[in-house]
């Protein structure tokens, strides 16, 4: 069963941490929040079903639901916890005009999307209603401009073949498994060919196998950048990356910041949640 922690609160807006500890493989009842929210993974991955159909979502993956929209959550891999944050319906409808022209609530969470919902966290309660408010707004905002652009490829599905190949591909890169390294690996993996592999990412995820596999570690990098408690090239060397200059470009291209810089950011701003 799924526990809340909630982190502030205001009559305009709410944000809570989800965690669920797994071992709850079935659909849970149906739900339809009265507010508008914006879900953000932070760790592990789970199942959302609602009108616009099914999807796995993880930390690349979030949604968006408009007020009133029914919704089913599965927790089929194990644990997992989400940033959830919520949004009175009538502010969502200033900031989102007519909920219809939202045409599908699932997008892609680049790494400067992630950097930003681990910034919203770092921000604390203590300014809540001026930098961790405007840093929520504009979360929600970016997720407003992926869901409502039709031409986004995550809302141009693929075959479902090629879907579920994408699912299966996600899950391996996400658990590590040492055919995740190559694309060449990961298609024979999976008895498919390295083209199918290679064309079916982009038009699923709008980018490539490589870009997103480079997702997942900036990720970790992310996360072990917070902590501190290791060198860069140790760092480099753990994620998989060929040698630190790898792991900075790399970190450069998805996140605008090289890895001390991020480091910096993560360090100076220490969450504070006491209200």
């Amino acid at each position: 069963m799924p526990t809340a922690v909630t982190l502030v609160t205001r009559p305009e807006f709410s944000l809570h941490t989800w965690t669920c500890h797994g071992g709850d493989t079935g659909w849970s009842a149906p739900e339809r929040p009265v507010d508008a929210r914006l879900v953000l993974v932070h760790a592990g991955r789970f199942r959302r079903r609602s009108l616009s159909g099914q999807v796995d979502l993880d930390p690349t993956v979030g949604y968006l639901g408009a007020p009133g929209e029914e919704e089913l959550f599965a927790h089929p891999h194990g644990g997992d916890v989400c940033t959830s944050i919520q949004l009175t319906a009538e502010y969502w409808r200033a900031l989102a005009g007519n909920p219809v022209d939202i045409f599908h609530g699932t997008f892609y969470v680049d790494a400067k999307v992630e950097l930003g919902h681990r910034m919203l966290l770092a921000a604390g309660s203590a300014d809540a209603d001026g930098l961790l408010a405007e840093r929520l707004v504009h979360l929600m905002a970016g997720a407003l401009r992926r869901t409502t652009d039709r031409r986004m490829p995550v809302t141009d599905r693929p075959t479902p073949a090629d879907q579920r190949l994408v699912r299966r591909a996600r899950a391996a890169i996400h658990d590590d498994h040492p055919a995740a390294h190559s694309l060449f690996a990961l298609a024979a993996f999976f008895g498919a060919s390295p083209y199918r592999l290679s064309r079916a990412f982009p038009r699923e995820l709008g980018v490539s196998l490589t870009r997103y596999r480079n997702r997942v570690r900036v990720g970790r990098a992310l996360d072990r950048l917070r902590h501190g408690d290791t060198t860069l090239a140790d760092l480099a060397a753990q994620l998989g990356f060929a040698d630190q200059a790898h792991l900075t470009r790399t970190m450069r291209e998805h996140v605008g910041h090289p890895p001390t810089a991020v480091r910096r950011m993560l360090d100076d701003e220490r969450p504070n949640w006491h209200r």
